[in-house]
C-alpha cells in the first residue's frame, strides 16, 4: 500500500514529497458527522477514481477507475437506504451531482470513509478531488491542483492518512 499522509495544517506528504491540500471548513475531526465540513481523521483507503472522459485523459491510477456519467451522483441524505454510496439520477434523495459544470470532479477519488459499514450520519461523500484555484477550504474533502493530484495518483497512492490536529 502507498498511503500519503495529511496534515491539519493541509501538508500533504507522500514519499518524502509535501503538497499543498484543501480541506474542510469544518477542521479535521475524529468524530465526523454529516454537515459538519470536517475532514474525518483516519486511514481513508483510495476505494476509485472516476474521471470525466469527456474533458481529461484517463488518470493513472493503482485503484480502478471510471469515466463519470451524466447521471452519476453521490446519496448524502442519511434518511435514505442508499446513503454515502454511488447512486444515479434522477434519485428520491439528497444527493450530490458528480458530473459538474465546474473542473473540481474532473478527477475524483472515492474515499473509504464511513463506507463498510455505513452508519447514518457519520458522514458522506468524502472524496479526493480536484481544489478550487485557490486552495479554499471544502465540505470535508482533501483537494490538490491538477497536477499534485495526478501525480499523487501517478504514483500510486492507495489511501491518505489523516492526522487529528
Amino acid at each position: 500500500m502507498t498511503i500519503a499522509t495529511v496534515h491539519p495544517d493541509g501538508r500533504l506528504i507522500l514519499q518524502g514529497r509535501i503538497f499543498r491540500a484543501a480541506l474542510g471548513s469544518g477542521g479535521v475531526r475524529a468524530d465526523k458527522q454529516e454537515g459538519d465540513g470536517a475532514t474525518p481523521v483516519g486511514l481513508l483507503p483510495l476505494r476509485r477514481v472516476f474521471y470525466r472522459a469527456d474533458r481529461i485523459p484517463i488518470p493513472q491510477t493503482a485503484v480502478p477507475r471510471e469515466p463519470i456519467a451524466p447521471d452519476d451522483a453521490w446519496c448524502d441524505d442519511p434518511t435514505h437506504r442508499d446513503y454515502n454510496r454511488h447512486v444515479r439520477r434522477p434519485h428520491s434523495a439528497r444527493h450530490e451531482t458528480l458530473w459538474r459544470d465546474d473542473a473540481l470532479y474532473d478527477i475524483v477519488g472515492v474515499l473509504g470513509w464511513n463506507d463498510d459499514p455505513v452508519q447514518r450520519g457519520r458522514g458522506s461523500a468524502i472524496f479526493l478531488h480536484i481544489a478550487r484555484p485557490n486552495l479554499a477550504p471544502t465540505e470535508g474533502c482533501i483537494a490538490l491542483t491538477p497536477a499534485d493530484l495526478r501525480q499523487l495518483l501517478a504514483a500510486g497512492v492507495t489511501g491518505v492518512q489523516v492526522l487529528g490536529g
